[in-house]
């Protein structure tokens, strides 16, 4: 693998992928629209990149970038919980249109090496936690526009590993559970919880009673993660990206207003419909291929916070 290919290489997983790969002495190909990425992200490595602005739903746009290319890194999509609700439609048109068009073109071009990008959101309420890899995937309502995410990543999945079996050398997928840092956007819960308490005088408000229970991987964490899977993950594997440290919404929210050091109060409010109780991977499979937690939740919060660049 020499020549990469990142789609959604200006989102917040993408550019620290990025910048990873310059690192590690890859060329590196940086394929997105910026609908939500920034290329302010890759400004360290900008001299380093070839960027192309396009579009993963139209093939023409993708074509341009992927010449001399051996090894395609698949992330773009459309997160952020708020989008699942307001554009169902165009969640699963960047996704499905998606995935088809660079699996086709990666056959067409012969690329060797493919990695795609899932979500923890195609467990949606998992039968058993810890969560394994084995875990039925799930759509558990077709009328709630929240599981258009979900939907397109179960059948991303499906596609690539069938391309994966007739195509590749080497074919992985990767499932990142509530990966934070300081740049991620301010559509996840850890920067909404900060920017709440920093701009609330008497109180602030959460999703639901607040009970719900997530586990949370820092940024440094879930790169270390990558690049294991990256060198020594196995042909047609799925590993999840993650950590079993669980604490739930409230509890989260409360640790933040301690380390702002703000007195204010926390609200409940209407949850969001469909949302998940719990959700905490089995991190068996990259543990044994060498990952170790380095960052508690308590520490990645404090270096959020001391750094306040949300």
């Amino acid at each position: 693998m020499k020549n990469i290919l990142v789609t959604g290489g200006t989102g917040f997983l993408g550019a620290n992928i990025c910048k990873y790969l310059i690192q590690t002495g890859y060329k590196v190909t940086v394929f997105d629209n910026n609908f939500r990425g920034k290329i302010k992200r890759l400004k360290s490595i900008e001299k380093n990149i070839n960027f192309f602005h396009g579009d993963v739903q139209k093939k023409d746009d993708l074509k341009r970038a992927i010449k001399n290319i051996d090894t395609v890194i698949h992330l773009a999509y459309i997160n952020g919980t708020r989008f699942f609700y307001e554009m169902p439609i165009d969640v699963l048109n960047v996704g499905i249109k998606g995935i088809f068009n660079i699996l086709e073109i990666c056959e067409e071009y012969k690329i060797g090496n493919f990695f795609l990008a899932s979500s923890s959101e195609v467990y949606q309420t998992p039968n058993k936690i810890p969560t394994c890899e084995d875990e039925m995937l799930k759509v558990p309502d077709v009328y709630n526009p929240r599981y258009s995410y979900g939907a397109g990543k179960i059948i991303s999945e499906m596609l690539s590993l069938y391309y994966g079996k007739k195509f590749f050398k080497k074919l992985i997928i990767f499932r990142p559970h509530n990966v934070y840092s300081e740049d991620m956007g301010k559509e996840h819960v850890i920067p909404q919880l900060i920017n709440k308490t920093l701009n609330s005088k008497n109180f602030i408000k959460i999703k639901g009673k607040g009970k719900e229970v997530r586990s949370f991987i820092y940024i440094n964490d879930f790169m270390q993660a990558f690049d294991l899977i990256f060198r020594k993950g196995k042909h047609l594997e799925i590993y999840n990206i993650g950590t079993t440290e669980k604490t739930s919404i409230k509890k989260l929210a409360m640790k933040i207003i301690k380390k702002i050091n703000k007195k204010i109060k926390i609200k409940i409010g209407k949850p969001f419909k469909g949302n998940t109780n719990i959700r905490c991977p089995d991190i068996s499979k990259i543990k044994k291929l060498g990952f170790k937690q380095n960052f508690s939740l308590e520490k990645g919060l404090d270096l959020i916070i001391n750094n306040l660049k949300i």
